[in-house]
């Protein structure tokens, strides 16, 4: 029930990955470097939820934190609207950046959440699921 989502969340990130290369603008591979660092967190505790790695607390809630780190910074990395062939932003970033904002501190909040909350294996699959979901709100509308 919860592998289309898990599995879901691998290939974003394999992808992510591929497309980094050739990227000319730097401000855009410093976007695409932090959502490859909340993709690199995801697939830890993505892992851990599919039992492909043990469990560890401290391992979870480390990479549920560097997700908050990460979307905090997220705005910033987009308040000028730079542009690269391979950048997989949507103009629609720029057009209703109050609601991408909205949707980047939504992610922070639900990753810090997790981060104090991840304390057993049951806690991974509720905790990616949210997550997830959180990045899908924003992928959906402002990624291509």
């Amino acid at each position: 029930m919860h592998k289309p989502i898990l599995t879901g969340l691998f290939i974003l990130a394999g992808a992510a990955a591929l497309a980094h290369s050739g990227v000319q603008n730097q401000a855009v591979l410093a976007r695409m470097e932090a959502m490859k660092s909340i993709g690199d967190a995801m697939k830890v505790l993505g892992r851990m939820a599919k039992g492909q790695a043990s469990f560890d607390a401290s391992a979870a809630q480390d990479a549920a934190a560097g997700i908050a780190r990460h979307s905090a910074d997220t705005p910033a990395l987009f308040t000028a609207r730079e542009t690269d062939p391979k950048s997989e932003a949507k103009p629609a970033i720029w057009t209703d950046f109050a609601d991408f904002t909205a949707k980047a501190r939504a992610l922070e909040t639900a990753a810090l959440d997790v981060s104090k909350s991840l304390t057993s294996p049951d806690d991974l699959v509720p905790a990616v699921q949210r997550l997830g979901q959180a990045c899908k709100s924003c992928h959906s509308l402002y990624r291509e």
